[in-house]
């Protein structure tokens, strides 16, 4: 089998280590890696599958070696620079900023729901929204069978999606310590303001959300808006989706479509007060789904909770998941 080499840029980020971290628990034939980052971070050791690695600083020579693949998380600007660079070098790049997203000639990929979009990639793929790829799953498996008519999102987002100073803004219990993120404290508050505020009223994480769905169910016309909130909780991602549908539906019918779709864990159990929390998606790379219902005020209409753990699959195992399906699909 063949052994390819893979660099990782942004190694030292948040989702830079989820990267190794996803990576250390498959078993991929991946002989070399190399970890990059910016001159600030370059000389980081990091220990990785039983060995000391020293970050690189990345520059526009760091292709050069012959990569197959190539992680990015290490921001917009970068990836703009860099990622055409490392696939002019015949390098496919997989990249978890929001430069490319958009791009028509970027596939905008979650491997359960739309990986054969890849066939088109001129060397750049790109990995969802956070926010975007945990409601794909179910959305997808119920757009397949209902045929979706309208979507409204409404998220509750952790602090994590935010970086490393949201973290310590969120510590910041007492509210002594200047803010390093946000406006205004995130401490025991709730903050309808993810990203920058556009000219339609909508936050840009809300057009991200609208337009990525969009585009990764194949349907420019689909009706959506979205609500995204930033919450005090650490990690993993809650979205309240209410989804109207084409065809009727039996709810029990409906259930088990989810059910039976990948990487989707259907937790609904209200006599038990069961139902997705962050505290069990944590650590996970499956899709959490529950407090289904029917919504009686339209023909067919349904409620979904769905939570996952954003910095795993909302980011980093997503592209993981697209690099083991690259190396083990022939497509």
């Amino acid at each position: 089998m063949k052994k390819y080499k893979l660099a990782i840029v942004g190694a030292t980020g948040l989702v830079g280590r989820s990267f190794l971290k996803v990576l250390e628990e498959k078993n991929l034939p991946i002989e070399n890696y190399t970890l990059f980052a910016s001159q600030r971070s370059a000389g980081t050791k990091i220990n990785f599958l039983g060995k000391e690695y020293e970050v690189q600083e990345l520059n526009e020579n760091s292709f050069d070696s012959g990569f197959d693949f190539a992680l990015f998380s290490a921001g917009g600007e970068i990836s703009k620079k860099y990622a055409p660079i490392a696939a002019s070098k015949g390098c496919i790049v997989i990249d978890n900023s929001s430069y490319f997203r958009m791009d028509k000639d970027v596939p905008l990929v979650v491997p359960e729901v739309n990986f054969e979009d890849v066939k088109n990639n001129h060397g750049i793929i790109a990995n969802p929204n956070c926010s975007t790829i945990q409601a794909m799953l179910p959305l997808k498996a119920l757009d397949d069978k209902y045929k979706i008519k309208r979507i409204i999102y409404s998220t509750y987002q952790a602090v994590s999606g935010a970086g490393k100073n949201a973290l310590d803004d969120l510590k910041n219990i007492d509210g002594k310590e200047p803010l390093k993120k946000f406006p205004h404290p995130i401490f025991d508050n709730c903050l309808p303001h993810i990203d920058s505020f556009l000219d339609n009223g909508y936050t840009k994480e809300e057009m991200k959300m609208i337009n990525e769905t969009r585009k990764i169910l194949h349907n420019p016309d689909l009706k959506i808006t979205a609500t995204t909130v930033r919450v005090p909780v650490s990690n993993s991602h809650c979205e309240s989706i209410n989804v109207e549908f084409e065809k009727d539906f039996e709810i029990q019918d409906l259930i088990n479509t989810l059910k039976n779709f990948p990487n989707i864990v259907v937790l609904d159990n209200p006599e038990k007060n069961e139902y997705p929390m962050p505290i069990l998606a944590n650590g996970h790379d499956e899709v959490f789904v529950g407090r289904i219902r029917r919504d009686d005020s339209v023909k067919s209409g349904v409620n979904l909770w769905v939570v996952a753990d954003n910095i795993r699959k909302g980011a980093a195992s997503n592209a993981v998941q697209i690099l083991e399906k690259l190396i083990t699909t022939k497509i």
